[in-house]
């Protein structure tokens, strides 16, 4: 009995031993596995490091020749999903922010949102590289950008612009160069694209920032041209002024715009300036109130053509011509400068009859006229010539001067092109370049360009052929070595790549953005009043336009 009552004692003994045992190896096990779980989440942050630094080094260097340069992925930050089934073009990057669908993790979003939310250290600044470069893009709601492109057909009047929407806003590719145009980043742009191209632009621009207390600058991704285009011919101005309100509004509830009420704001409108400074409430008047607006008015507006107002500039239009790489900008600039000129001057147009004080009549006579020395591409012809590449490039490719009279508006896409051909422009008018591109061409003209009044013409007084005549062997050489020198600076890289070497018209706005902005932040730690010289009617420019006086280069 008592050897009985002994064994049942060392058999609970044993028991109580597993039994322990067991809870000591779950304790374990279930460490083990939190640490794992860990360590997995380590080493996907540490191989994500990795591929970025790798990526970093890449967008730091030359592209190859002839290689094409693919797109680099931006830093890895994730936002919310959204898909624009008529914009497949567009996909929605912000901010540094790529898109990846609809699975990824809550917590990821939130691990990198709280690093970059982190004040930067004024170390840290110092080595910075995109310190005082930095911009927030405003997450506008889609009805002032993405939706704007879905009705295409609605965009313009008079054509359908929705291939033009093709490759980033780009348009289609020329696939038959005919030997007249490099082999490849020649597009169909269309000149109306430009804050579609402008925003692809900015989705790569290296110093983009969600946190806003380090932007320098903040940027407007409204389609106002587009918007407005579609209302510009049979609308009342409720309809125009529609967006514009709306859009100013929205701006002007954000936390972003009481830091500097709107100074550090700026958008891109691909139309001309005077369709959005409608300054009353007539039917009859044209265009959209948008620039009267007082918000509007701490704003910056870049444009294809400005105003006299201060606080709108001009930028290029959207050439043809989008490289993917430095080495196919020098290889273009070698090709047309190397090319034998057969014209004197050339001009690539149509008349505008129903315009008083149009000399595009004249200016056609005189080219007819000249048949040898001139060569005349007439765009009322059929067949859309003026609107293909090939034409037009092979017209100012074999040109000395290409002629740029205003057509309806003071300023021509054609200027630009002509440059792009390494053609010296003859102005007509100063309004037409001298006072708009002032970030991008020489003050002094002459280096650049000839100019011609247009009384002169008019008038008979100048004969384009003798005019241009005169000038010596020297100083034409002298004034196309400046004009391929313009070829980086008026044209739009493709969105896709980025051009390491060479700062294109997309760049060069963006620094006297960031310069602009800079000043008017100085001001007002000094305890100056931003606001004077900010928004102002430039006497200057208004008499260059024939609005007040005569109008001097000088």
């Amino acid at each position: 009995m008592e050897k009985l009552i002994i064994g049942k004692q060392r058999h609970n003994q044993l028991w109580f031993v597993f039994l322990v045992s067991f809870v000591f190896c779950l304790v374990l096990l279930c460490f083990d596995y939190s640490v794992l779980t860990g360590a997995k989440n380590g080493v996907f942050f540490l191989v994500h490091g990795f591929a970025y630094a790798l990526n970093t080094q890449r967008t730091s260097q030359l592209v190859a020749i002839d290689k094409p340069c693919e797109t680099t992925a931006p830093p890895y930050i994730f936002t919310n999903h959204h898909t624009y089934k008529d914009t497949q073009d567009f996909p929605i990057l912000e901010n540094n922010v790529t898109i990846l669908g609809n699975n990824f993790k809550e917590e990821n979003k939130v691990q990198v949102q709280d690093v970059a939310d982190q004040e930067p250290s004024s170390d840290w600044k110092r080595e910075d590289p995109c310190s005082g470069k930095y911009i927030y893009v405003h997450h506008l709601p889609s009805r002032f950008n993405y939706n704007v492109l879905k009705d295409c057909r609605m965009l313009n009047k008079w054509f359908d612009m929705c291939p033009s929407l093709m490759n980033s806003g780009l348009g289609p590719k020329v696939e038959n160069p005919q030997g007249v145009l490099s082999d490849r980043s020649w597009f169909e742009t269309n000149q109306f694209l430009l804050e579609v191209i402008f925003h692809q632009r900015m989705k790569q621009y290296k110093c983009l920032t969600n946190n806003t207390s380090l932007a320098s600058a903040i940027f407007v991704p409204f389609y106002a041209g587009l918007d407005i285009g579609r209302y510009l011919w049979g609308y009342n101005t409720s309809v125009r002024d529609s967006s514009a309100y709306d859009v100013v509004n929205w701006l002007g509830n954000k936390a972003e715009w009481k830091r500097m009420w709107g100074r550090d704001h700026f958008f891109v409108a691909g139309r001309i300036a005077w369709d959005f400074r409608r300054q009353t409430g007539n039917e009859s008047d044209w265009g959209s109130r948008l620039m009267s607006l007082p918000e509007s008015m701490n704003m910056t507006m870049l444009s294809i053509e400005s105003s006299s107002w201060s606080n709108d500039f001009a930028i290029p239009y959207p050439t043809y011509f989008h490289p993917s790489s430095d080495s196919e900008v020098i290889r273009w600039q070698k090709r047309v400068g190397s090319r034998k000129r057969l014209y004197l001057f050339s001009f690539a147009g149509a008349p505008r009859p129903s315009m008083n004080d149009s000399i595009r009549g004249e200016i056609i006579n005189q080219c007819l006229a000249s048949k040898n020395t001139c060569n005349f591409l007439d765009c009322q012809s059929g067949g859309n010539r003026c609107d293909t590449p090939v034409e037009v490039i092979k017209v100012f490719r074999d040109s000395i001067f290409c002629l740029q009279p205003p057509g309806d508006s003071y300023t021509r896409r054609s200027t630009f092109d002509s440059i792009l051909a390494g053609c010296i422009p003859v102005f007509f008018h100063p309004y037409s370049a001298y006072s708009q591109y002032i970030w991008y061409f020489p003050k002094n003209y002459t280096k650049y360009s000839v100019y011609i009044p247009a009384n002169d013409i008019k008038d008979g007084r100048v004969s384009i052929n003798e005019a241009l005549s005169q000038f010596s062997k020297e100083q034409v050489l002298a004034m196309r070595k400046q004009v391929l020198k313009l070829i980086p600076k008026v044209i739009y890289a493709d969105p896709r790549s980025r051009l390491e070497r060479f700062e294109d018209a997309f760049d060069i706005a963006v620094k006297r953005i960031l310069e602009r902005v800079e000043n008017a932040r100085k001001d007002t730690k000094e305890g100056k009043d931003p606001s004077v010289d900010f928004a102002l009617g430039n006497r200057w420019k208004l008499k260059l336009s024939g609005i007040v006086g005569d109008h001097p280069l000088e």
